[in-house]
C-alpha cells in the first residue's frame, strides 16, 4: 500500500483523536452541576435532587468505557436531558459549550439514556396506576377534596406527538391533521401525577380505538362487575360506562345534568392541565417540533419523558406553563374533536352520579 497514503491516513487519526481529547477537556472545563439550583432547573428540568436520583436508578444500564474520551455517564444524562428540555436538534445539543461532544456520541447517549429509561422496573416505578383498592381511595380522596366530585381515579385524553414519516406502515401514523404522529393515551390524578401511557398507537387512530385496546378498559370492567364504583373522566370521545364518566351533551340550561357536565368538564380540564406542564417541560414533546426518529424511538422518547415529569412532581420541581405561541400551535394542532360513534346508553351510575351532585350543590 502506497506509504504516503498510509501516512495521510495516520494523520487524520491524529487530528481526531486530539478533537476528542479537547472536546474532554472542554466537557470537563464546563460542569453543569456546578450551576445555580434555578439555572439547572431552567435548562434541564429536574432540580440537582432529581437528577442524581435518575442516576442512581439507571447508571447500571449505561455503558461505560475505559477510554480517556470516554463520556462521563452524568454528562450523557445530561445531554439527554437537555434535549428532552429543548427539543432542539441533536447536532444543536451536542455542539453546546455544556456538552461538546459530535453529533454521533450525542445520538449515542440519546439512545442509551432513553433506554434505560424505558427498562421495565423503572416504568413500572414511576408510572403507577392504582392497582390496589388503598391507591384508588388515595385518588379519589384527591379528587373529592380539590374538586367536590366523587369516585375519580383519573383523567383520560389522548394528545400527538409529531414525528417524520415513517418508512413502513405511513397510512398508519397520518392523522386527520396532515401530519405524521403518536396518538399518546394519558391517564393524570389530580396533582398532575401520569398514572399511566401508551404511546405505541399512530395518529390515524381515535383516542376511542386506543381506549378500546387499552388492557385499563378490562381491568375496570372487571372492578364494575365485582361491584366497586370507580371512574375515569373522559370528553365525549370516549363511549359513556359505568367506568368512564363522559359529558352530557346538550344538556338543558340549569338542569341537574347542565350542573354534572361544567363540574366534569372543570375536573377534567386537570389532564389537559398536564399535558401542557407535561410538553412544557419536555418540549421535544410539542407538535411543531417533530422528533426525527421512527415510531418505536419516539414511543420510548414519550416514555421516558413521562418518567421525568413524575420525578420532577415528586421533587415539587415547581410546574411550568406552555408559552402563548406554543399554546396556540398545540391548540390548531390537537384539535380533534371526536365524538363517540357508540350509541348513548341509558347509565344508572351516572344518572345516580348527576343526582348526587346536584343534590350536594350549594344553592
Amino acid at each position: 500500500m502506497n506509504r504516503a497514503f498510509l501516512l495521510g491516513i495516520a494523520e487524520e487519526e491524529r487530528k481526531r483523536n486530539i478533537l476528542r481529547i479537547n472536546r474532554r477537556r472542554l466537557r470537563d472545563a464546563s460542569n453543569p452541576l456546578e450551576m445555580p439550583e434555578r439555572e439547572f432547573i431552567a435548562q434541564f428540568r429536574l432540580s440537582k435532587s432529581g437528577f442524581f436520583q435518575i442516576l442512581d436508578e439507571i447508571k447500571i444500564h449505561l455503558l461505560v468505557t475505559r477510554r480517556k474520551t470516554a463520556i462521563p455517564t452524568e454528562l450523557k444524562i445530561l445531554a439527554a436531558l437537555s434535549f428532552y428540555a429543548s427539543g432542539s436538534y441533536q447536532r444543536n445539543v451536542g455542539a453546546s459549550s455544556l456538552f461538546n461532544m459530535s453529533q454521533p456520541s450525542f445520538s449515542r447517549c440519546l439512545q442509551e439514556v432513553t433506554n434505560a429509561l424505558n427498562i421495565e422496573q423503572v416504568l413500572l416505578k414511576y408510572i403507577k396506576f392504582p392497582f390496589s383498592r388503598r391507591e384508588r381511595e388515595v385518588i379519589m380522596k384527591e379528587f373529592m377534596e380539590k374538586f367536590g366530585f366523587p369516585g375519580v381515579i383519573g383523567c383520560i385524553d389522548g394528545t400527538h406527538v409529531a414525528l417524520i414519516r415513517p418508512k413502513d406502515h405511513e397510512e398508519v401514523y397520518l392523522n386527520r391533521k396532515n401530519y405524521h404522529s403518536l396518538n399518546v393515551l394519558i391517564i393524570c390524578d389530580a396533582t398532575l401525577n401520569i398514572l399511566y401511557v401508551d404511546a405505541s398507537f399512530g395518529g390515524a387512530s381515535h383516542d376511542s380505538y386506543v381506549w378500546n385496546q387499552c388492557p385499563i378498559k378490562s381491568y375496570l370492567e372487571s372492578l364494575d362487575r365485582n361491584g366497586e364504583r370507580c371512574w375515569l373522566l373522559g370528553d365525549s370521545g370516549y363511549a359513556q360506562r359505568p367506568f368512564m364518566m363522559t359529558p352530557i351533551l346538550g344538556a338543558a340550561s340549569e338542569s341537574p345534568e347542565e350542573h354534572y357536565t361544567n363540574l366534569h368538564c372543570r375536573v377534567r380540564n386537570t389532564v389537559e392541565r398536564c399535558i401542557g406542564v407535561l410538553k412544557a417541560r419536555w418540549r421535544c414533546l410539542l407538535a411543531h417540533r417533530v422528533l426525527h426518529y421512527d415510531p418505536v424511538t419516539a414511543g420510548r422518547i414519550v416514555n421516558a419523558c413521562i418518567v421525568l415529569h413524575n420525578i420532577a412532581n415528586m421533587q415539587n420541581v415547581p410546574m411550568p406553563e406552555l408559552q402563548v405561541d406554543d399554546t396556540n400551535r398545540e391548540l390548531q394542532m390537537q384539535d380533534f374533536r371526536e365524538h363517540s360513534r357508540i350509541e348513548a346508553i341509558p347509565d344508572s351510575t351516572r344518572e345516580t352520579l348527576v343526582a348526587r351532585l346536584w343534590n350536594a350543590r350549594r344553592i
